[in-house]
């Protein structure tokens, strides 16, 4: 297995991770506040975003790559000029920690997932939309399906709600995990939605039915998220003090690596397929060269 580069990247925890499609520059953020930008390759630090006053949970970056958009526990949605890092608008739907933000595969509008059980969508020109209530419980991810008429919320609860675009009226609710669902997302064109449980199972729910269509089940125990290929033909589980690298088809590992820090916090595979970055709570990001 070969040894990681080493970025020590923020001041804090490394809380998200996503490569340009061009696979050129890596995102990055943090319980420091900022968003920093890394030349990939050379890894060299090219820029920082600054305006959030509190950590920077969670970013998207719109499929024309123009726009960042970033979720703050500074309860606060952020739109920047990219790759300038020019801060453009200022959002705010409620009082409550942003905890995921999703743009549509159009590009033409994003969600925005809070604490307290509601999402919002608002045009990536920032005008509103329709807001969403799922329930009191924090919400974890959200996402568009790739036709924009369906948008799906999860977090605390064993449910995931779907809701009608731009109604914001109810498309159902789908039952099958325990305690909380970590992470959702549309797959294989919007054929599936996969789901990523606290009780630590995969499910992937077919859209015409939404009936389960498939379980991987038992993840590693303890597992704290998931990230997939571009492809998605391959999954970064992240464990305490390793990620293991998994085939989606079968779910045959693939790869195991290990390091010395303990709390995993975010994964991104580059979309060229020759990177795997990792981010943790020792404020570093590490670098793997594909395949591993």
């Amino acid at each position: 297995m070969t040894e990681p580069i080493t970025i020590e990247a923020h001041e804090s925890y490394v809380l998200g991770l996503k490569f340009t499609a061009d696979s050129e520059t890596l995102i990055s953020c943090g319980m420091d506040n900022v968003v920093k930008l890394w030349s990939v390759g050379s890894w060299e630090h090219v820029r920082t975003l600054e305006g959030h006053t509190h950590s920077v949970h969670t970013m998207a970056l719109s499929p024309d790559e123009k726009t960042l958009v970033t979720g703050s526990s500074d309860k606060t949605v952020k739109l920047w000029s990219f790759p300038q890092g020019k801060e453009l608008q200022t959002l705010q739907d409620r009082k409550q920690v942003v905890s995921a933000v999703r743009i549509s595969a159009d590009g033409e509008w994003f969600a925005a997932a809070s604490y307290g059980g509601r999402a919002m969508v608002w045009t990536i020109a920032g005008n509103p939309v329709v807001g969403v209530k799922a329930n009191k419980n924090n919400l974890s991810s959200v996402d568009f399906s790739p036709d924009r008429t369906i948008l799906a919320t999860c977090g605390l609860g064993d449910d995931i709600y779907l809701w009608h675009l731009p109604s914001g009226e109810s498309a159902g609710q789908l039952t099958g995990h325990k305690t909380a669902v970590m992470n959702i997302k549309f797959v294989e064109n919007g054929r599936y939605l996969m789901s990523f449980g606290y009780e630590q199972t995969i499910k992937f729910w077919d859209t015409e039915t939404w009936e389960v269509a498939r379980v991987v089940r038992p993840i590693v125990p303890s597992s704290r998220g998931i990230a997939f290929s571009d492809d998605e033909q391959l999954a970064a589980v992240l464990l305490e003090g390793r990620v293991d690298i998994m085939s989606v088809k079968d779910w045959i590992q693939q790869g195991e690596l290990a390091f010395t820090a303990k709390s995993v916090g975010s994964a991104a595979f580059s979309q060229d397929g020759r990177w795997l970055a990792v981010g943790a709570a020792d404020r570093k990001i590490r670098i793997w060269s594909m395949p591993i």
